[in-house]
């Protein structure tokens, strides 16, 4: 029976056997407004159903330090390369666990990882069910959701382990697991939902687009497919060469709209390095004081969350454009 994304069950496990997993995840983003989508490709066959419930894990936490600082905006302001600044943040998460009732340690110690790399033992030793209901939540509130939804698609030789392992984290509060492909097909105990798919839609002519996402980012890439679907995002430029004045060394921006002067970065975890952060930094401001507007996402924000991404970019543009008209802009030209 189809039904409609908003009536299948999110709070349990669920096959969607005849749904290609990216367009779930671009419908979830693009739809259901309570819904993070969460993307995990496992990249071995799972033998146990413990194995699977791990690695799910895991994934979870790779998603949560990528989103740094979206669930600690003390982030932003406080890395700096000293233990004054790290202290600054343990702090901060320290306040929000408490205010928010995490487990122990888990939060200072996560944002430590993300900042550092370096993982401290606390971080490992909860109880792989504490994880999952405390990363779970995390992420959720991260994208400003009510809940996580991760999409997996299992092999056909490990559907039922990857079933039972899904189970699992669902019945101790982690995410719920939607199962696609042929793989989650005739999975015992595991209910079926068939929901209608939007048609593909033909794309209008391509928009003038100055050169390309990197070949190697695969996060730039999915962005430029979403913006290829929209006309109002013609003009802009993928990394482009910039230089604030002739004797300023040239940077590299991910994505421009000259016209408009709008810079949108797009940010792996290394950018939350002490180092990165400090240059980024520096860098936006110079370009905010050559009248430029910089949108920075996460690379998990435009992997899981690439509607709300898109959307935020068309109303930076929309206002540029609205105060160029009305000669608000004009000294920048």
């Amino acid at each position: 029976m189809s039904r409609k994304l908003a009536d299948v069950p999110a709070d349990r496990v669920v096959a969607l056997p005849e749904a290609p997993t990216d367009a779930l995840a671009m419908l979830i983003a693009r739809d259901q407004g309570e819904l993070a989508a969460v993307v995990h490709h496992p990249v071995v066959r799972h033998a146990m159903p413990a194995e699977f419930a791990h690695a799910a894990v895991n994934r979870l936490e790779q998603v949560a330090v990528e989103l740094l600082p979206a669930w600690l905006p003390e982030a932003a302001e406080e890395v700096r390369p000293d233990t004054a600044g790290l202290a600054a943040i343990r702090l901060a998460a320290t306040a929000l666990a408490r205010r928010d009732r995490y487990p122990g340690s888990f939060l200072p110690d996560l944002a430590t990882f993300a900042v550092t790399a370096r993982r401290t033992t606390a971080t490992t030793t909860l109880p792989l069910r504490v994880r999952a209901a405390a990363l779970a939540r995390l992420v959720a509130d991260a994208f400003g959701r009510r809940k996580v939804v991760l999409l997996v698609e299992p092999t056909q030789a490990d559907g039922a382990v990857v079933a039972a392992g899904a189970a699992w984290l669902v019945h101790h509060g982690g995410p719920a697991v939607w199962l696609t492909g042929t793989g989650a097909a005739r999975l015992e105990g595991v209910p079926v939902a068939r929901i209608d798919l939007p048609a593909p839609s033909v794309p209008a002519p391509a928009p003038a687009v100055i050169g390309k996402p990197h070949p190697a980012s695969a996060v730039e890439q999915r962005l430029e497919a979403a913006l290829a679907a929209v006309s109002w995002s013609a003009g802009r430029m993928w990394n482009q060469s910039y230089q604030s004045h002739p004797l300023a060394t040239p940077v590299r921006l991910d994505l421009l709209w000259p016209d408009e002067r709008c810079v949108v970065e797009i940010d792996g975890p290394e950018h939350c390095r002490p180092d990165r952060f400090e240059a980024d930094r520096q860098r936006d401001v110079q370009l905010q004081l050559d009248g430029h507007v910089v949108l920075r996402f996460t690379n998990a924000r435009v992997t899981h969350d690439v509607g709300a991404v898109v959307q935020q970019i068309g109303a930076c543009l929309r206002n540029r454009r609205r105060d160029i008209a009305e000669g608000r802009l004009h000294g920048w030209r």
